[in-house]
C-alpha cells in the first residue's frame, strides 16, 4: 500500500469542481485526508483566482495507474487537455508525492512545483508537516517556514463540501 498525496486546483466554476473531484477521489481511494482550501491568484498566465487544496490517501495502484486515474477525473471534468500549459481550468489534479519515491517516469515525483508553489505547499505543509521532502531531505513545515510568503498571495477560505456556494 502506498501513500500518495494529490494537488487539486480550480479556477472554473471552482467549488462545483473542487467537490466533484473530492467526490471522485474518494470514490477511488476512500477515506482522503484534506486540507483547507485555499485561494490565490493565478501564476504563470492572467486569470481568475484558483482554490487549492491537497489531499492524501492509500493505494494499491501504481504510478502510471494513479496518474491515468487523474487524467480521465480532469477530463470527466470538462479538463481541455489540449489547452496551454499556463490557461484556466476546471479541474487540475497533480500526483505530488508517491510515498518517499524519486523517479522521472511516468511522472516527476516529487513534483517539481512543491516547493515552488504556496498553493501546493502550504496545503502540503498543513496536512503533512513533519514529512520529509524525498528530494531535499528538509520536512514540509520547515519548506514552508522558508518560503517568501510575498510572491505569491494565498488565503485559506472557508468553504462546504456538501455543496453550499462559495
Amino acid at each position: 500500500m502506498a501513500t500518495i498525496y494529490i494537488s487539486i486546483g480550480s479556477n472554473i466554476d471552482k467549488a462545483k469542481h473542487i467537490r466533484q473531484g473530492i467526490e471522485q477521489l474518494k470514490y477511488h481511494f476512500g477515506e482522503l485526508d484534506i486540507s483547507s482550501v485555499f485561494e490565490s491568484e493565478s501564476v504563470g498566465f492572467d486569470g481568475s483566482n484558483f482554490f487549492n487544496l491537497v489531499c492524501c490517501a492509500d493505494t494499491l495502484l501504481d504510478i502510471a495507474s494513479v496518474t491515468t486515474l487523474l487524467r480521465q477525473i480532469e477530463v470527466a471534468n470538462g479538463r481541455d487537455r489540449s489547452a496551454k500549459k499556463f490557461s484556466s481550468r476546471t479541474l487540475d489534479l497533480d500526483l505530488l508525492l508517491y510515498d518517499d519515491l524519486v523517479v522521472d517516469e511516468p511522472v516527476q515525483l516529487p513534483r517539481d512545483e512543491i516547493d515552488k508553489n504556496a498553493f501546493v505547499l502550504w496545503p502540503l505543509a498543513q496536512i503533512a508537516p513533519a514529512l520529509i521532502h524525498p528530494s531535499l531531505a528538509i520536512c514540509y513545515q520547515d519548506l514552508w517556514q522558508d518560503f517568501d510568503k510575498t510572491k505569491q498571495p494565498i488565503w485559506i477560505i472557508p468553504f462546504d463540501f456538501q455543496g453550499s456556494n462559495q
